[in-house]
Order: structure tokens, then C-alpha cells, then sequence
């Protein structure tokens, strides 16, 4: 399970660099922009909740510039990849306590956390595209997680 959940956080490194390079390349509409910072800020929200660290967010719309998300893209990516190679796949089931942003206590599996992160990446991956869209992109680039298996893990 544990090289399950690597699997997908590289895929999210792979789909979160091709929607970054989109960004970059509509000259970074600022909605779009927003988005993506939204979705890193989760990212490390959650990494964070993880490790039991104090929040660093009063809330998970934090406002990167588009040089701070090419550094922090790479970077969320290596802190999850170097943090799941520690873990045993017994470590999945283990029982992760945080507060959210209103201040409730919430408990998860760290395997339902890593999933959420996942799937968050991926509903805000397309919220992104969308603004992409609205901002005269006439196409987006394949983020298919069976895309990612075939051209980057398969080569085929």
C-alpha cells in the first residue's frame, strides 16, 4: 500500500508540473494563480497536520506568487516522497488528530489523509483549467492519472 501512495504522490508531482508550465504559459491569471497556491498551501497544511506541527495557515488560501510555486512545487513534492519512504504500511492505518481552520478536532487514517491530499490535488488541478480556459487556453495539458501510468511510469 505505502508504494500505492508513492505512486500517486508522484503522480501529483507530474500533474502539478504540467498545470504550473499551463499557468505560466497564459502569462498566470490570477484566479488560476490563486487556485494552485491553494492547492500547495493544502499540501503542506496537511504534511503538516501529519507530523502533529502547530499551523503555519490561518487558513488554506495562501497567496504565492508564481516564482514561490515552481520553488514549493518540487519541494511538497520531496517532503511526502521523503516522509512515505519512512513509513511501514502498517503506519497507514495509524490515527492522525488535528484541528481544522474553525478550530474542531477531527481524526483520520494517514491513508484517508493521503488520499484526500490526492484527490484535492486533482479537483483543484481542474478548477485551475478551467480558469485556464476562461482565460483563452484553447487546450490543457493531460493530467490523467492513467496518462501519468502510460507515459511516464509504463513508456509506453
Amino acid at each position: 500500500m505505502k508504494a500505492h501512495f508513492i505512486k500517486l504522490f508522484n503522480y501529483n508531482r507530474f500533474a502539478n508540473d504540467l498545470i504550473l508550465k499551463a499557468i505560466i504559459d497564459r502569462q498566470v491569471p490570477q484566479k488560476a494563480l490563486q487556485l494552485f497556491a491553494h492547492l500547495l498551501t493544502a499540501e503542506q497544511v496537511w504534511f503538516d497536520r501529519c507530523h502533529n506541527l502547530p499551523p503555519k495557515y490561518a487558513n488554506a488560501w495562501f497567496d504565492y506568487t508564481i516564482e514561490e510555486c515552481v520553488q514549493l512545487v518540487p519541494e511538497c513534492h520531496d517532503q511526502w516522497i521523503i516522509y512515505l519512504n519512512q513509513l511501514t504500511d502498517a503506519d497507514l492505518n495509524k490515527i492522525i488528530k488535528y484541528q481544522n481552520f474553525r478550530g474542531d478536532n477531527w481524526e483520520d487514517s494517514l491513508a484517508d489523509i493521503l488520499t484526500h491530499v490526492i484527490n484535492h490535488g486533482t479537483h483543484t488541478r481542474a478548477q485551475v483549467g478551467q480558469q485556464l480556459k476562461f482565460a483563452g487556453a484553447e487546450s490543457l495539458p493531460i493530467t490523467d492519472y492513467t496518462y501519468y501510468l502510460r507515459s511516464v511510469v509504463n513508456k509506453i
